[in-house]
């Protein structure tokens, strides 16, 4: 790596070791099982299993809120805009040590979870436009690559550490969460001090209207996501296939933590080893891999590779639920993990493929609202199918997975379609 962009990677490494400790109380599966377990005896079965379906798509549906964040931090100070977000969050997550294990507790519970991952939204929106900026192309899945292991094993140990306290005090979180906090302002405080690199061209030509042309202003129109799908029909196509996968992957989540609770009667740390610890902490391990690949190729070539590891993964759960075998169940997390270490780089990256670095945000913002839309409707989608097969009389209603993984099929092989398109990166398609 270059000495000119050392500074900035050393800064960014010890925010994403730090600020992860903080976001792990956030994660699907730790938010999930805290809320079936810690407040089950509070709620209403139906609303808690509906409730969970809404937190743990949370991760994905508060990307909804990504084109108002790329609208208000438009012509505004990027790395101060992103610090004012974690703090925001690490305000919401020290919150939690107020929600009482009651009814009205649980409603607290549930709005700081709400209100801390619509601000990490914008961090997210936000970062990739950072990277394009701080790193070359040829270096970010490389560096995006590092920044995901360390995330992931900082998320690995924090959520298991907390499945453990969970399981010796249904009331811990009332004071993990705090902690957690408190150790992700360290991680805000770090990343406060990166700098941008020709962040003050960027800035005056966002604010002036007569450098910034129209198409490329982030709005919260919603109408400005038809216009850019409309203007740019193969990353309409690549999203419309990355909407199929990914409402499988989504949607299984919130019927997992259901039915590890009701079929295999786990404990906290057990859940949460499945859900969250184990795929994170296999993340690490295949980053490597997955971002090598990612070099090579078009993000759309490497989502038509891709995509069958989640495949697999959907059809061996819904075989161990149909069958009671836990074990596989702990592999099919090893799986997921597999694909997690290549999701992260292609879902944070992969737009760049199609971006110009002044409409990066832009195709950003679109990326994660459209992320955000099946991550409201996904989750609840899998809690109705759940639900539906069971009313019908289905032994387990794991026929939820093959349902994932019919729609996983569909998006892998409409990648595969586009990839006769897309194979290489841009620059090497520009350079033949």
């Amino acid at each position: 790596m270059s000495a000119r962009y050392r500074r900035n990677y050393a800064r960014e490494l010890l925010a994403w070791g730090l600020l992860p400790i903080m976001l792990g109380m956030l994660e699907g599966g730790v938010v999930g099982i805290t809320a079936k377990k810690s407040f089950g005896g509070q709620v209403d079965p139906d609303l808690l299993d509906l409730v969970i379906g809404l937190l743990v798509g949370l991760p994905a549906s508060a990307n909804l809120t990504s084109f108002a964040w790329a609208a208000f931090a438009h012509g505004r100070h990027k790395i101060r805009f992103v610090v004012s977000l974690q703090v925001v969050t690490i305000l919401a997550i020290a919150a939690v040590c107020l929600a009482a294990p009651t009814a009205w507790g649980f409603l607290l519970f549930a709005v700081a979870v709400a209100v801390g991952r619509i601000a990490w939204a914008g961090v997210v929106t936000l970062r990739t436009t950072i990277w394009a900026s701080n790193y070359p192309r040829q270096d970010r899945p490389r560096i995006a690559g590092a920044f995901a292991s360390i995330q992931a094993l900082c998320l690995a140990l924090v959520t298991f550490l907390t499945g453990l306290l969970l399981d010796e005090n249904p009331d811990a979180y009332r004071w993990v969460y705090p902690l957690a906090a408190s150790i992700g302002m360290v991680g805000a405080w770090s990343y406060s001090r990166i700098r941008v690199r020709g962040h003050g061209r960027m800035l005056a030509s966002e604010r002036d209207h007569k450098k910034s042309a129209d198409k490329l202003k982030p709005t919260i129109n919603p109408l400005g996501i038809l216009r850019l799908l409309n203007n740019d029909r193969g990353f309409a196509a690549f999203m419309l296939c990355l909407f199929l996968i990914g409402t499988g992957n989504i949607m299984v989540t919130a019927p997992l933590v259901i039915i590890l609770d009701d079929q295999f009667k786990l404990d906290y740390v057990q859940a949460i080893a499945i859900l969250t610890s184990i795929p994170i902490l296999i993340m690490p391990f295949s980053i490597p891999i997955w971002s090598r690949l990612l070099a090579k190729v078009h993000v759309v070539r490497f989502r038509s590779i891709h995509s069958w590891i989640f495949i697999i993964k959907n059809l061996l759960v819904f075989m161990c639920i149909l069958y009671s075998w836990l074990p596989g169940i702990y592999i099919a997390a090893v799986i997921q993990g597999i694909g997690f270490g290549g999701g992260v780089l292609a879902w944070n990256l992969g737009h760049h493929d199609f971006a110009s670095p002044q409409s990066s945000t832009q195709y950003m913002g679109v990326h994660v609202t459209l992320t955000g839309i099946r991550g409201l409707l996904a989750p609840l989608f899998g809690v109705f199918i759940y639900k539906m097969l069971l009313d019908q009389g289905s032994a387990t209603g794991g026929g939820v997975y093959l349902v994932a993984a019919l729609l996983g099929i569909l998006g892998a092989t409409g990648f595969l379609l586009l990839s006769k398109r897309y194979s290489k990166p841009p620059e090497l398609e520009s350079a033949d």
